[in-house]
């Protein structure tokens, strides 16, 4: 019998097929306990298995690129955490084994993680993750993750960890769905790169039974559990009809009256490159730098590294936008020779333009590697500092810019909520804004991206998120200054329509959003999204800000 269940749709498409559920069992080793004189060969057993498990982390992250090696080289990092180290090697001392010593040492970690709210209770999936791979190469079985199968199916899983996301196959993976995560956790992050439909934080995803046929909405967020073969036909005519108007979209992004916006791509390296200029991105929106931090978490990259890296971005856009995020550390993202290691609440303290500013030796290297990257090159460079809060902090990068040589526009990420309410002073110091609505709407509600039970405070059409939005482009507009958006609300082409309407002047996503946000565009005038982003904001929930918006779109 047909069923209808509705979670939260984080990348486009349609998926139909069987379910295969992910093993997820928890490897709990037996409480074995040794002889004094065996820790140190347990303990070297432990160190063997996690530099193996950091390693694998990596080749898997080279092999798929892009900001999914970003995510695995940050979870590699975890592992490789000299406290948790130490904590393993101090009950490995006291009498347990390898895998209950790495166990025991991260089940403490991991409590720690869960009551820690923002974003580091939103770790806790990778930090499981994580140690099931320890403990699995420490007793020698193979690691719970994604089904084997000879026919394509869609995968059910309670979470995915950025591991097993980063490496599924697509044409034997048709979609995903999950019971947990949110429309900005990695997993979903990843899915959008890949082009994979995906649903998250469906309630009730673990009961559906294996071998079930489902059909799987990612832009809706709707799960058909058994659809008739009626239904399951008109969703495939759909899909046709939607991949073939896809396949039609070409040139700059426009409404269907001419009014531009620039779709951009955002990118997490060189790798992603390929994906962007397919998709017909017209330049960078977010060149994420991070990935050039991660190799070695003890120290910076050289410069030459660095001019290496970003010249590579630079070269392939010519005549076009690239817009650098400087160096975004702290929180999520720490590193060893940069973040405190005792903050009680990271996601609240130093991170992002605060990190730089207490370390100007790392800013100036980074931005006197932007200016050598783009000597002599046709590229419009403009370098953004993230996480600022007021015009104190928007002059303090300015300044180090200017001190730098750099020849380039000076941004500011909208990204907390004081930012947006007082645009208008930021605009002083910077020449542009760009509004990452992913860190905006967990700030101005207080709700993790990364707790898919939050998931309604993490959407981006809630009104009060769209108001913050409609302050800092009238902000620019009146002093005759750029405000993009290169969140991931930019991605979702029923949204991006509203963003054009409050006014943003360009967006900025994923490559494989771009296409479904120009064709989308095209559809309607410049009025008509204007008079979508009033109905929108009118609104009193996101869910009705959506509906009204699509209502004002349709003509209804």
């Amino acid at each position: 019998m047909e069923q209808s269940l509705r979670g939260v749709g984080v990348s486009h498409g349609v998926a139909i097929g069987q379910v295969r559920h992910m093993g997820t069992a928890v490897l709990e080793p037996p409480a074995t306990r040794i002889a004094t004189e065996d820790a140190p060969r347990e303990q070297a057993r432990a160190q063997t298995a996690v530099d193996a498990v950091a390693a694998d982390l990596i080749a898997r992250g080279n092999l798929a690129g892009g900001e999914a090696q970003a995510v695995l080289e940050a979870q590699a990092l975890m592992a490789q955490d000299p406290e948790l180290m130490a904590d393993v090697n101090r009950r490995i001392a006291v009498g347990s084994s390898a895998e209950r010593g790495v166990h025991d040492a991260f089940a403490a970690y991991r409590a720690l993680l869960a009551s820690a709210g923002d974003y580091l209770a939103g770790r806790v999936a990778d930090l499981d993750d994580v140690r099931n791979r320890i403990v699995a190469r420490l007793l020698g079985v193979p690691m719970p993750g994604v089904p084997d199968s000879d026919e394509p199916y869609v995968l059910f899983a309670r979470d995915l960890a950025p591991a097993d996301t980063a490496l599924l196959d697509p044409t034997l993976v048709l979609g995903f769905v999950t019971e947990e995560g949110g429309p900005t956790s990695h997993s979903a992050i990843l899915a959008r790169a890949m082009g994979v439909p995906a649903v998250v934080a469906l309630p009730g995803a673990a009961g559906v039974a294996e071998g079930t046929v489902v059909a799987v909405d990612g832009s809706s967020g709707d799960v058909l559990v058994e659809p008739s073969a009626a239904k399951q036909d008109e969703l495939r005519r759909l899909a046709a009809e939607r991949k073939a108007a896809l396949a039609a979209s070409s040139g700059p992004g426009l409404t269907s009256d001419g009014h531009r916006v620039p779709l951009l791509a955002n990118i997490g390296g060189p790798a992603d490159l390929p994906a962007a200029l397919a998709a017909g991105a017209e330049g960078v929106g977010l060149f994420r730098t991070e990935f050039l931090f991660l190799d070695d978490s003890a120290k910076a990259p050289t410069e030459d590294k660095q001019v290496e890296a970003y010249r590579t971005v630079l070269e392939a856009f010519p005549e076009s936008r690239v817009v650098v995020r400087v160096l975004d550390a702290g929180a999520d993202k720490p590193l060893d020779f940069l973040t405190p290691a005792d903050e009680p609440n990271p996601a609240l303290g130093v991170r992002g333009l605060r990190t730089l500013l207490d370390h100007p030796d790392v800013l100036r290297t980074q931005l006197r590697a932007l200016a050598k990257a783009a000597a002599g090159l046709p590229v419009h460079l403009e370098v953004m500092a993230p996480m600022v809060a007021d015009r104190v902090d928007a002059k303090a990068f300015a300044d180090a810019c200017r001190e730098a040589g750099l020849e380039a526009k000076y941004g500011a990420m909208v990204e907390i909520p004081s930012a947006a309410l007082r645009a208008r002073s930021v605009l002083q110091e910077v020449e542009f804004l760009s509004l990452g609505t992913n860190d905006l709407a967990q700030y101005t509600f207080a709700a993790d991206r990364q707790v898919g039970a939050l998931a309604r405070l993490q959407d981006a059409w809630q009104p009060a998120l769209l108001d913050l939005i409609a302050l800092s482009a009238d902000a620019a507009k009146s002093v005759g200054k750029s405000c993009g958006v290169c969140g991931e609300a930019a991605s979702d082409p029923l949204l991006a329509c509203v963003l054009t309407g409050l006014g943003v002047t360009s967006l900025s996503m994923g490559a494989a959003s771009i296409p479904y946000v120009r064709t989308a565009l095209a559809r309607y005038t410049l009025a008509q999204c204007r008079r979508a982003a009033e109905a929108a904001r009118a609104a009193d929930t996101a869910d009705q800000a959506r509906a009204a918006a699509r209502q004002v779109l349709s003509g209804e």
